[in-house]
């Protein structure tokens, strides 16, 4: 009897286990530290926050556009198209993407084809930059100009001026092109309205003028 008696009791320890600290349940520990954790990410967003963006000081420059000297104010962060566009009122090469996928913004920097958008302002400093709109001269329009009017290469028109700079860019390094080297030339400029036969079609007769 002595035995069954021992058998049948279990120890304090085993059964219930520690005794868990009064006041404080596992719920409530689990929600006071979620709160904790929230506060310390609002005074870290508050702290990031806090600091104050300066503006960036404007320094005088000057760019050679189109064969003239051209004078203005630029933050070092000024890009290229945004200098021409916005300060100096040149508003031939188009902002569309701001990241050189469409090749809107296409313009001739010594001699080389360059997206605008692409191109801190102070880096073309000293070098000679070619718009669509230095291609006249006299009132007179480039071969390749007059040949996008008469072929009706362009229906929006928003894409055109760098596409002309891209395809000037063309006849500048082949003198008879053929449709694959012109595809290739014109593979980083974009243009939704579909144009493209008749652009290809315009550097060709362009070139058989030059």
């Amino acid at each position: 009897m002595s035995k069954k008696k021992r058998a049948g009791k279990s120890s304090p320890s085993a059964s219930s286990g520690p005794e868990a600290p009064k006041g404080l349940t596992r719920r409530g520990f689990l929600g006071s530290s979620a709160a904790a954790g929230g506060v310390a990410l609002a005074a870290g967003k508050v702290q990031a926050a806090s600091p104050k963006t300066l503006p960036a000081k404007k320094a005088s420059l000057t760019l050679t556009v189109n064969g003239k000297q051209r004078h203005l104010q630029a933050e070092p962060r000024l890009t290229l198209l945004r200098a021409l566009r916005n300060e100096l009122d040149i508003t031939g090469p188009k902002e569309i993407c701001d990241r050189g996928a469409c090749g809107g913004c296409s313009v001739h920097v010594d001699g080389k084809l360059v997206n605008a958008c692409m191109m801190l302002a102070v880096d073309a400093a000293g070098k000679k930059i070619l718009t669509v709109e230095g291609l006249s001269a006299h009132g007179k329009l480039h071969p390749l100009q007059a040949e996008f009017v008469k072929l009706d290469a362009l229906q929006c028109g928003f894409c055109t001026p760098g596409m002309v700079m891209a395809c000037k860019t063309i006849l500048d390094e082949h003198k008879s092109p053929d449709l694959v080297t012109i595809k290739k030339g014109l593979r980083g400029n974009i243009c939704r309205c579909g144009t493209y036969p008749r652009i290809f079609a315009a550097v060709q007769a362009a070139s058989k003028q030059a």
